[in-house]
């Protein structure tokens, strides 16, 4: 099998300089340039083509299956926001939807479900999707339709103020989710000021008052064609789908030669996390819910294989060492796991656990008790074998839709600028030893960790 093709520039700028004529050439038109990036036979054939505009469009062809699902990334998220414009990301995901130069939303939500299709939209704070699911034969319209909302938006001001009721009655629902509200507590307490320790919603505050010149202004900034991946997988064929985008785009924004590259993650602020710090959010709630935890790595550190594997044994599963200890032997808690979460230039890690009020300190104790017993004597090399195994089970197990390979296909060229073979991350999973857990079990674990609270308490009665 082949391996992937290594980008020699970073996705922000090989989008440009791919398909630009060559220097002294006759001509120096602009033209799409196609590689094949992998034959795997665990899933098909996947291609990449860089259109003259900077847009990227990546596709793996799965012949056995019935289905295609697609999708058009943008690179910006919420941490791509001032301080004004929180939320920003978020409102224009919504008003993509509402209505364009050809179609209201009643003809963009029809034309997908008049097919048994689905579409929807998520927005994060590196980046933000729109994409759909269709029968193979219906994929042109989906592309067509998807195109459509992504490029050429209206942006009504009729709509603008009709998504602003609905997103306030998003964020008010969040409220009532004290399970997640807690974890935006805790990246509150790491990342302070900084846009990623902002709601991806943004705040009442910050979304009443926000204008609709100011969300096109975000629009025509951020949605540029060097910004966008366009990923596919299922029944298809890649030269097709090109086709089909490159109808869908003529005319747009997005089908021009830019002027120059997209800026790169780095021009966003400096990350500084904050230091130990507990918080606490009172609300009467039934069940405490607390996240403790500290700055993680970013996910282009060598080490992620063995975060992978040490959050595994840790918190990921039924046999790991907290559910085991907090839930099973004692019946403290229905919810307890730990999780990272990896950006471009930082990262968090946290252990989370939804409890009785009269219990959080007991669940806190045995939490920092374990935390503590893993940074000082490591994992065995049982405990390791079983993380890996649950590594590598996970990311294969995963890759059994359109859907996961479609996201695949994005993530890697959006966020790590190649698309890692399934062989070689397997490979990568395998090579990692008890040593190498074990290092990164004592930098993570074996520190105070900050606090954050959601349930019926006081701010003085938690202490870091």
């Amino acid at each position: 099998m082949s391996r992937a093709v290594r980008a020699p520039l970073p996705p922000d700028r090989r989008g440009v300089a791919a398909f630009r004529g060559a220097p002294g050439s006759r001509t120096g038109v602009a033209r799409a340039v196609t590689r094949t990036l992998s034959d795997d036979p665990l899933g098909g054939t996947v291609r990449r083509t860089v259109l003259p505009s900077g847009l990227r469009v990546l596709t793996e062809a799965i012949p056995a299956m019935r289905s295609v699902s697609f999708g058009i990334w943008v690179s910006v998220g919420s941490r791509d926001e001032s301080g004004p414009l929180s939320g920003a990301a978020h409102f224009l995901e919504h008003l993509l939807f509402k209505g364009t130069n050809r179609r209201d939303a009643l003809e963009i939500s029809s034309a997908i479900e008049a097919v048994g299709g689905e579409t929807n939209a998520f927005t994060t704070k590196e980046y933000t999707c729109y994409y759909a699911r269709v029968l193979d034969e219906d994929l042109p319209l989906a592309i067509d339709v998807m195109c459509d909302l992504v490029a050429d938006s209206v942006l009504a001001p009729a709509d603008v103020e009709t998504e602003r009721g609905v997103i306030l009655e998003e964020i008010a629902m969040h409220d009532d989710e004290p399970g997640d509200e807690v974890h935006d507590l805790f990246a509150g307490i790491i990342y302070g000021d900084h846009p990623l320790g902002r709601l991806i919603s943004g705040t009442e505050q910050t979304v009443t008052p926000m204008t609709r010149r100011q969300i096109e202004g975000f629009y025509r900034r951020h949605y540029t064609a060097p910004r966008i991946v366009i990923a596919a997988a299922g029944n298809l064929d890649h030269a097709a789908v090109v086709k089909l985008v490159r109808q869908a785009l003529r005319g747009t924004a997005l089908d021009t030669d830019p002027a120059a590259p997209a800026p790169h993650r780095a021009a966003t602020p400096t990350v500084r996390t904050t230091s130990v710090a507990t918080i606490v959010e009172p609300k009467e709630t039934e069940q405490a819910h607390v996240v403790l935890g500290r700055p993680g790595i970013d996910r282009g550190d060598e080490r992620r294989f063995a975060l992978g594997v040490l959050n595994n044994v840790l918190g990921g599963g039924m046999s790991s060492r907290l559910f085991q200890e907090i839930r099973e032997r004692r019946g403290l808690a229905y919810s307890v796991y730990s999780y990272a979460s990896q950006y471009a230039d930082s990262g968090l890690f946290g252990v989370y656990a939804g409890c009785a009020p009269g219990k959080v300190d007991e669940v806190l104790d045995l939490t920092r008790a374990q935390l503590a017993r893993v940074a000082g004597d490591g994992l065995t090399e049982a405990e390791v074998a079983r993380g890996k195994g649950m590594s590598k089970g996970a990311f294969v197990l995963g890759l059994e839709d359109t859907g996961s390979r479609m996201s695949r296909l994005a993530k890697g060229e959006l966020l790590y600028g190649e698309l890692m073979p399934v062989d070689e991350l397997l490979a990568r999973v395998d090579a990692v030893t008890v040593d190498d857990v074990n290092s990164l079990a004592a930098e993570l674990l074996g520190h105070p960790m900050s606090l954050a609270v959601v349930g019926p308490f006081g701010a003085s009665d938690f202490t870091a």
